[in-house]
């Protein structure tokens, strides 16, 4: 299926009302570090507290005649949305995800009312169990990132940032699956060719630039990480994010724990934002030098807020954090 602007658009006609439409809020800090003015789009207002309830309240509108329950697999968040979802369209919601998702985020898909099963330690292994029960009469899987409705959904970011700036030169995208990055670079560059669209991942478990740069998907293992939303695999019988990403991306940056770190307390202390380890990707190559200087305005994703509070705390009170057997050493802000 190749997806084009006109998805996008019946994408934002399905899920009106269903969603926030979230605001652009320009960041002083940010843009005193790149010289251009410096947006930040806020996700983290969403009902579920991330982006991903647009991609699957799109994708739960166009679900078969005679679905009775949704399910899919999930690092949390996108767990949270079609559990949303699910709820408002009167189905069950059975979400799959490893033993490497924060209890925080475990605990919010409960709250709504969905059925959660914990399997292996990969999105790979939960994906598994979810096909299986994807092939039941009645149930209807959404796919993370590869989905079209689930890609149209989350492109309407896309559509939103352009039209509240125009002239926009750079937007940093955070990238795993790539239904974030394949759906915003395709509204983006549809409505702007010369936009320079640029995702932007963890260096540990970079699923999506690795098979890139293999030329096709392949396996990555799986890591604890800050930006515990960006883990996972892109799955080998990936049919539209691997193509779209590696067609429509300008460019793929990879950061550290310790630049994610560092990313993290400045967006709380500089802009008072608590918000997840993979919303602050961009923040981070921009703060650590990784980025070519932006000729013109420049925005970001602040793709969730549903964030191991324990965690949070540490890194913004400058403690070490183990992530899985490594050891994160902490620094205090500013320091």
């Amino acid at each position: 299926m190749q997806l084009t602007l006109t998805d996008i658009f019946e994408a934002r006609r399905a899920i009106a009302g269903r969603v926030v439409r979230t605001p652009l809020l320009p960041s002083r800090f940010m843009t005193e570090q790149t010289g251009q003015p410096f947006f930040l789009k806020m996700e983290t207002m969403q009902p579920t507290g991330a982006f991903k309830l647009r991609g699957a309240t799109n994708a739960a509108r166009n679900a078969p005649e005679g679905t009775t329950t949704l399910t899919c697999c999930s690092t949390g968040n996108h767990g949270r949305g079609v559990a949303y979802a699910a709820r408002e369209l009167g189905l069950k919601a059975i979400i799959c995800m490893s033993s490497l998702v924060p209890q925080t985020k475990l605990d919010g898909i409960r709250a709504i009312g969905a059925e959660t099963r914990i399997v292996g330690n990969s999105q790979d292994d939960a994906l598994a169990e979810c096909r299986k029960l994807g092939q039941a009469t009645g149930v209807f899987e959404i796919s993370p990132f590869d989905d079209p409705y689930v890609i149209a959904g989350q492109g309407t970011i896309g559509l939103e940032i352009l039209e509240d700036v125009p002239n926009l030169d750079t937007l940093l995208v955070p990238l795993s699956g790539g239904g974030l990055a394949a759906g915003v670079a395709l509204a983006a560059k549809s409505i702007n060719p010369q936009v320079r669209v640029v995702g932007l991942t963890m260096d540990r478990g970079a699923a999506m630039k690795t098979s890139i740069d293999a030329g096709r998907p392949v396996e990555v293992p799986e890591v604890a990480s800050l930006a515990d939303s960006l883990g996972g695999g892109i799955g080998l019988d990936n049919r539209l994010s691997f193509a779209m990403c590696r067609d429509l991306l300008d460019e793929i940056i990879l950061v550290t724990e310790g630049e994610i770190y560092r990313a993290m307390q400045a967006l709380y202390y500089e802009d008072s934002h608590v918000a997840e380890g993979a919303c602050v990707v961009g923040i981070a190559a921009i703060l650590a030098g990784k980025l070519t200087a932006p000729e013109g305005p420049v925005a970001t994703i602040i793709t969730g807020r549903n964030v191991d509070m324990v965690q949070f705390t540490k890194v913004m009170t400058g403690q070490d954090v183990m992530l899985g057997d490594y050891l994160l050493e902490g620094k205090r802000y500013g320091a």
